[in-house]
């Protein structure tokens, strides 16, 4: 029998603080307490030595259901395609114009976080359709 475990999405960027802070946005995640002892993530953030300050950034699912996201700031750019991403689910159910009117109404706030419209994949025989998005950093998302 297998084991049940949890899971952490790790996300590369330049920015982990601002592209966490994003994802807290989507998602409807929180910022965790920081570390016992500091009263806030900045004050955390300070004590660490210069190389690592900023370094990294985690967001919580406040129901505990859904898997912690931790940002980690590396030298490199994004180049190519994500070999993985994330369908943010807000047409479950929808099929049609009901669906395309929940898709665009999530892409129209999300728009004003940063994120950005890239294209919308429509319906086929197999297919509810998506809207594909990119977030603060060029990551590419989905609208399912």
């Amino acid at each position: 029998m297998a084991t049940l475990r949890q899971v952490q999405v790790t996300f590369d960027c330049a920015r982990p603080e601002r592209v966490a802070r994003f994802w807290c946005e989507v998602l409807g995640y929180v910022v965790p307490p920081p570390p016992e002892g500091f009263d806030s993530w900045d004050a955390y953030d300070r004590s660490l030595p210069a190389e690592q300050r900023g370094a990294a950034f985690v967001c919580v699912d406040p129901t505990g259901a859904g898997p912690r996201l931790f940002f980690q700031r590396v030298p490199e750019e994004k180049v190519a395609k994500n070999r993985l991403h994330l369908d943010v689910r807000v047409g479950t159910g929808l099929v049609g114009a009901e669906r395309l009117a929940a898709l665009e109404a999530e892409c129209a706030r999300l728009l004003p976080l940063g994120a950005e419209r890239v294209r919308l994949l429509e319906a086929d025989e197999e297919n509810e359709s998506c809207l594909v998005m990119r977030d603060v950093e060029g990551n590419e998302f989905c609208l399912d």
